[in-house]
């Protein structure tokens, strides 16, 4: 980064969530990503910057580890100039969701994260003539709770993410339910996965994106977003599958192009083989509790027909689902299980505050801090290092569960067969560490969930629980 040549109009608002937002350089194919604090809590450069390089250290070396190194992209910390930053901040701003100005971007310390800007990934299949489709996924959790410390009967039969979708509604986020459901995603059972990804299609929340040439052409911010308007999206995805065979516009082009994408999306998420570690995470033992999600609209509609809904077929151990899928499972014991553990650890705390940096709370996320996360036992003999190694195991967890999947393809030769003409893919990670703070806030958003979905709204309204660092 040429700190000397920074120049605020070379660059355009790309995104944002809950603790950082992302800015993408018009021509080169890199992105910078600030964090962002609620006006009265403002941080030290050195805590500005030990945050980021924590952020690098955890991907380089967990999430690298578990999920490949070709899947998983750390990017460096680097320092700009303050006027560059605050030029920046000004011209952004108006592009800026009103629902997320409620914290402000970091200007203060001139630290941001550079990385590749994944919405144009270029490898060395593709040509760089040729254009780039990006489809972001965010799949969520793949498995129901199987713990035994599960008290919400409605936990063993419902997935975490159909659940909250009724919470969302209630609360006004989402205009109506979702139809997708992670674990038809990750069955590796084509049929689901297809009625998944069209479902996805259909009510994009944010969970899912789509980009040509690193521009948003699909995908919703929140409730107030427009409908999904699958004819524009066929519009601009022709181009991709049916280069010169003459196909017309209409309802007919616009459902062979879905399903065409539908298609290339479940080959690409079922292929790979890059090597990570994560794959002998839980040798030969999966998911324990049920295949099938009882909220899932699938399963609910095989089940009126008389129907048994396909479990799965199996993910292939090389793809990147079935390695996110086991880090998701280092949530061994679930919230209701981990609780305890973590009130423990924090007792801990409170006694020997000294002890915060020596237990890695905050980091560093070295080797050691990795080799800890392999102890799977689960037998508690009420010590603090136990408590503390299930602890970080379901923030890994969690990180893993709020990933997205990046999938970036480009047409081949335009005499090509149309499953052909996309072949050139490539497919990554991008994550952000889940906080230590971010727990308490989990256990009452998953018992409000679950009620929700009981028709027993028993979640008042402002009750988050306040001043947590909500991740």
């Amino acid at each position: 980064m040429e700190e000397g040549k920074m120049d605020e109009n070379e660059w355009g608002y790309h995104g944002e969530g809950n603790k950082s937002l992302v800015v993408a350089h018009a021509q080169r194919c890199v992105v910078l990503r600030f964090l962002k604090f609620p006006p009265n809590r403002k941080k030290t450069s050195e805590e500005i910057f030990q945050h980021l390089q924590n952020i690098v250290d955890f991907g380089k070396n967990v999430m690298k580890e578990f999920l490949g190194e070709n899947y998983v992209h750390c990017g460096e910390v680097v320092q700009l100039p303050l006027e560059f930053v605050k030029q920046l901040c000004l011209k952004i701003q108006s592009e800026r969701p009103e629902s997320r100005c409620d914290k402000d971007l970091d200007t203060l310390s001139g630290y941001a994260m550079c990385l590749p800007n994944l919405t144009r990934l270029q490898t060395y299949r593709f040509a760089e003539h040729r254009p780039i489709l990006c489809v972001e996924i965010k799949p969520k959790c793949g498995f129901i709770p199987f713990s035994s410390d599960v008290t919400h009967e409605m936990k063993h039969k419902v997935c975490r993410y159909c659940m909250h979708q009724h919470l969302k509604v209630a609360t006004g986020k989402w205009r109506k339910i979702s139809r997708y459901c992670p674990l038809d995603l990750y069955s590796g059972n084509k049929q689901r996965m297809h009625f998944a990804l069209k479902s996805l299609l259909q009510e994009a929340q944010n969970n899912l994106k789509i980009f040509k040439n690193g521009e948003l052409i699909y995908g919703c911010k929140d409730a107030r977003s427009p409908v999904a308007d699958w004819s524009e999206l066929a519009h601009h995805l022709k181009p991709f599958f049916f280069p010169s065979n003459g196909l017309a516009s209409g309802p007919h082009c616009t459902r062979a192009v879905i399903r065409e994408l539908v298609h290339v999306i479940t080959r690409v998420l079922l292929s790979g083989s890059d090597k990570g570690r994560a794959g002998s995470l839980r040798a030969g033992l999966g998911p324990q509790g049920p295949r099938v999600c009882g909220a899932s609209p699938f399963s609910r509609s095989l089940r009126c027909q008389g129907k048994n809904t396909p479990e799965r077929s199996g993910l292939p151990k090389g793809c990147l689902l079935y390695k996110t899928l086991q880090v998701q499972m280092l949530d061994l014991l679930d919230i209701e299980g981990l609780y305890p553990l973590y009130n423990r650890v924090e007792r801990y705390l409170e006694e020997f505050p000294e002890e915060r940096k020596t237990l890695q709370i905050d980091g560093p996320y070295d080797e050691a801090f990795y080799q800890k996360l392999l102890d799977l036992s689960t037998e508690d003999d009420g010590t603090v290092a136990f408590a503390l190694t299930k602890v970080q195991q379901y923030r890994v967890a969690m990180t893993a569960k709020d990933c997205s999947i990046m999938i970036a393809l480009s047409p081949c030769l335009q005499d090509a067969s149309t499953r052909e003409s996309l072949s050139a893919w490539s497919v990554m990670s991008e994550w952000k560490p889940s906080t230590w703070g971010k727990l308490r806030a989990r256990v009452l958003t998953t018992n409000c969930s679950a009620e929700t979905t009981l028709g027993k709204r028993m979640c008042p309204e402002g009750a988050e629980p306040h001043g947590l660092d909500l991740g």
